[in-house]
């Protein structure tokens, strides 16, 4: 597996997905904790492993579209795959702390 591939990398990868903000938390969903994993490999496909708040939630399929959207619009990337899952479930502690400042949340 590679971190690049004809300009884009995990990194750029991961700023592309910042773009796509949950509807309901107004907030993106990489800072809220909702990206488990991001991988590129050599042939140009971009994997996503990602959760969503609570199983069940009615933006699941906007929030894996727009994460595909936002992987495809990186320069060098040719496929985006999108893998959903609850494991681990998600929690609020898993947001950045700017996410939680945003919040409200303190750790405790």
């Amino acid at each position: 597996m590679s971190g690049t591939a004809g300009g884009a990398s995990m990194e750029v990868i991961r700023d592309a997905l910042r773009l796509v903000i949950d509807p309901e938390l107004g907030y993106n969903i990489v800072d809220l904790g909702l990206i488990y994993d991001v991988a590129l490999t050599g042939d140009r496909v971009a994997r996503i492993t990602m959760t969503t708040t609570t199983r069940g939630c009615p933006a699941t399929d906007y929030l894996q579209s727009g994460a595909r959207d936002a992987a495809l619009s990186v320069d060098g990337v040719g496929t985006a795959e999108v893998t959903l899952t609850y494991d681990p479930p998600w929690t609020p502690q898993m947001m950045t702390p700017e996410a939680k400042a945003h919040f409200g949340i303190v750790d405790e």
